[in-house]
């Protein structure tokens, strides 16, 4: 089979690399230096299976930077461009789906469209009805950042939209079948459900383990103001095999490229509909950044120094092995310290180069970083911190994501 795939992010680039081993795959990005690397088979994101497979498998695998070199004869088209959440429309922001379809549309009439980006739902059977055309079809992913590629080859399920027409069902059918093909699994639970339906399942799911980093965060915010041993607690209550010892290290918050987005556009899905706990995942995730900000403050003003304090934050990704700090519940909490007053000091290996970020003096020298702050902030703990433990403040109770 071809596979066209548009974008070169986390899920277009896993999914372009699994399928390219048995499919003939053109992946099209319009970054000229994400599509040189591609080519040079070297990966333009952090992602260790990625890098593996470029590196040491034979791929039928081409990049490029113009749809019209990938789509022809294409089995099928998969959109996977970003989509973020518009404050000020109160909706996500699906205009790079829409073009690409557009384009995929000029170029090839008859193209069988799966979108992977994530969208409001209703959205795949909107743009259905105002192209007339039955061929769009929403397939969500259900990723992890830097793990891309290994939670394609072992997916927990797979889930496709589809119309209910007959040549919809198999074209579902189909695409459902080329995925399992190239996973590392001998079989995978799937559901074939309409788009709407399916384009729910990816906010959901989303929200609800942001709801659980909320709830983790909340156990350790009580914890913290009571003087208590959070881990203690979240190791009594996770014992429990219904809750299970998973996804259970407090944080600053959550952030990265889904969790504040899918959280935000589920609650404006709700509109009139009346409910209380959607609302209260996106809220908690403030309560919990603006809590961290005002405990460092209480911490720094104990400390009752001359000079003002300078703060010092280790790392703005929210994970370990990123290399994305986008919605960085880390910059949030920086930022409200800088409100405050406080002088920010930045480490972080992916801003090398960079003087200044956001206003705040970054450091490249850990020494240097360390020997300037007063206190460290660090969402996750690691081993360049241990000489400097007694400056270090974090809710990170296991040393892990």
């Amino acid at each position: 089979m071809k596979f066209c795939i548009v974008g070169a992010g986390y899920v277009g680039l896993s999914l372009a690399v699994m399928l390219s081993k048995d499919n003939e795959v053109c992946v099209v990005d319009v970054v000229d230096e994400k599509v040189r690397l591609i080519n040079e088979r070297k990966s333009p994101i952090r992602d260790e299976w990625i890098e593996k497979y470029l590196s040491e498998y034979e791929l039928n695998l081409t990049a490029v930077t113009e749809l019209k070199a990938g789509v022809p004869h294409a089995d099928f088209c998969i959109v996977a461009t970003p989509t973020n959440f518009d404050g000020e429309a109160g909706a996500m922001d699906v205009t790079s789906v829409d073009s690409v379809i557009d384009g995929i549309l000029e170029i090839d009439g008859g193209a069988n469209i799966v979108i992977k980006s994530t969208v409001p739902v209703g959205y795949t059977d909107s743009v259905r009805k105002r192209k007339d055309y039955d061929n769009i079809f929403f397939s969500p992913e259900f990723l992890r950042e830097t793990k891309a590629l290994y939670d394609n080859l072992y997916p927990t399920r797979i889930i496709f939209g589809a119309g209910n027409g007959e040549a919809q069902r198999k074209a579902a059918e189909r695409f459902v079948s080329a995925l399992i093909g190239a996973s590392q699994l001998k079989s995978v639970e799937y559901r074939i459900m309409r788009p709407a339906e399916a384009e729910a399942v990816k906010l959901f799911a989303n929200s609800y383990l942001a709801m659980r980093v909320a709830f983790f965060n909340e156990l350790d915010t009580f914890a913290a103001v009571g003087g208590l041993d959070p881990k203690m607690i979240i190791e009594g209550v996770c014992l429990d095999k219904r809750i299970g010892m998973h996804y259970n290290n407090p944080s600053f918050g959550y952030g990265g490229y889904c969790f504040p987005k899918d959280t935000k556009q589920l609650l404006c899905e709700y509109g009139g509909i009346r409910q209380n706990l959607i609302g209260a995942i996106v809220e908690s995730n403030r309560t919990r950044k603006n809590f961290v900000v005002e405990q460092v403050d209480s911490i720094l003003k104990k400390k009752r120094k001359a000079k003002k304090s300078v703060v010092g934050i280790y790392r703005l990704i929210m994970k370990s092995d990123s290399d994305n700090f986008r919605n960085s519940a880390v910059i949030d909490v920086m930022n409200g310290l800088k409100e405050k007053g406080y002088d920010i000091r930045i480490y972080d290996p992916i801003l090398e180069g960079g003087d200044s970020f956001m206003g705040n003096k970054v450091v490249s020298d850990l020494k240097a970083f360390k020997a300037e702050a007063d206190i460290i902030l660090a969402n996750r703990v690691d081993c360049n911190l241990a000489d400097s433990a007694d400056k270090v403040y974090t809710r990170d109770c296991y040393n892990r994501d």
